[in-house]
């Protein structure tokens, strides 16, 4: 599901939002980034308007720690206290649909504190993540670091036959890869 509508800055249009809905009911603000056309089929690069996150609990195995990432269920329960520790620094997190977000000014990037997490996936080849540190907290003895990703996310819709926009699935995405690149990234 998706709703439009134009940014205005002294009464001349910007981006164009979209607000995309998941099956919960939440929503995601995101502009436009780009719209395609491939063999037929209308696709959409969207972008969100607010700063994805991901919050991570801290695995100790032996001498090193891993970050996890958190499931729907684990995250009710820390929310609040995450909203309370990105307050401090006058930003707002939100239940978002597809991802967290936080609304407000990120701190400066510090290169040197930064994690890299790679993730394996036997079907999808992915590039390991930077993400930058924007805050710690405890819930009962556990640490939680809360992150935003370096890199922009973004997220690839199609329009179904009712001319709602609808994400596609990660594994669609690696087949259209190359038309992809081919219509972002044009040879010079």
């Amino acid at each position: 599901m998706f709703s439009s509508k134009f940014s205005e800055d002294n009464g001349q249009p910007q981006n164009q939002v979209i607000t995309m809905k998941d099956e919960a009911g939440r929503s995601l603000d995101c502009f436009v980034e780009q719209e395609l056309d491939i063999d037929g089929v209308d696709y959409v690069l969207l972008l969100p308007v607010d700063h994805p996150i991901e919050i991570f609990a801290w695995e100790e195995d032996g001498e090193f720690s891993d970050a996890v990432f958190l499931e729907e269920e684990e995250i009710d329960v820390i929310f609040l206290d995450a909203q309370a520790v990105l307050a401090e620094q006058n930003l707002v997190l939100k239940r978002t649909a597809f991802t967290l977000s936080v609304a407000g000014e990120l701190p400066p990037v510090d290169e040197e504190t930064l994690l890299t997490i790679e993730v394996e996936d036997d079907e999808i080849n992915l590039e390991p993540e930077e993400y930058q540190p924007l805050a710690t907290f405890y819930h009962e003895e556990e640490e939680y670091g809360i992150y935003t990703p370096r890199d922009p996310l973004l997220l690839f819709a199609r329009r179904n036959a009712q001319g709602m926009l609808e994400l596609v699935p990660p594994e669609e995405v690696q087949t259209l890869q190359p038309f992809l690149e081919d219509m972002l990234f044009p040879d010079d």
